[in-house]
């Protein structure tokens, strides 16, 4: 039976912690920070963990994460 492949994009903007959620970017900080509020840009640093309903889409597409 030949190998399961990771989806690339996932690869690239997901990981997994140890408990088995799923760690991503926080969205939305590409560009137009100006137009954004100082308050979302702060509580948008770093990453966030997925809600369960997008865990759901996305771990079918990454097989071979812990």
């Amino acid at each position: 039976m030949p190998k399961m492949k990771t989806k690339s994009s996932c690869k690239k903007r997901f990981s997994m912690t140890a408990s088995g959620r799923i760690k991503a970017g926080q969205a939305g900080k590409r560009h137009g920070m100006i137009k954004r509020t100082t308050k979302f840009i702060r509580d948008a640093r770093g990453t966030t963990i997925l809600s369960k309903a997008d865990e759901k889409i996305i771990k079918p597409m990454m097989p071979y994460a812990r």
